[in-house]
């Protein structure tokens, strides 16, 4: 398996094409940890009608299932877009060791476009974080998701 941070994006994309074809905004996430993906996820906020069915949490939450703990150190997160607050915030209390994300948000990023949260200093735990990869093809889909649902309001 390829181990590349554009590999694994091109993951998470496939994640956030699950979303897109049940007409969630498609973000999709995977974690990975020594180079193999140990969980996925992507927005179910409507279909559970539930505000934190992120992505970014059903991957963490996969995450710590499967591994038997909540602390994911050696673990990766992978993203199509940038994290919000919550996101953010879950990515420090769950100690992931990196974060990648692909498109901005500028509307709820809390990786560097709004403001960062991963730069405060006093929590206990810092994520290294990189950004736009894949941030096209990111973008692309989102964009993409909206133009379709503006066309049939």
């Amino acid at each position: 398996m390829s181990s590349t941070p554009q590999f694994f994006m091109s993951q998470a994309l496939l994640e956030a094409q699950k979303a897109y074809d049940i007409n969630e905004t498609p973000v999709g996430a995977v974690i990975v940890k020594n180079n193999e993906i140990i969980s996925t996820g992507f927005n179910e906020r409507e279909l559970k009608q539930d505000p934190i069915c992120h992505a970014e949490i059903s991957a963490i939450k996969k995450a710590c299932k499967a591994l038997g703990t909540w602390r994911l150190n050696e673990c990766d997160l992978y993203v199509t877009l940038e994290p919000c607050p919550m996101c953010a915030g879950a990515m420090i209390q769950s100690r992931i060791g990196k974060l990648y994300y692909g498109a901005t948000d500028l509307k709820a990023g809390a990786a560097g476009s709004l403001f960062n949260l991963f730069s405060i200093k006093g929590f206990n735990h810092e994520v290294e974080v990189y950004g736009g990869i894949l941030e096209e093809e990111c973008s692309f889909i989102l964009k993409d998701f909206f133009m379709n649902l503006r066309k049939n309001i």
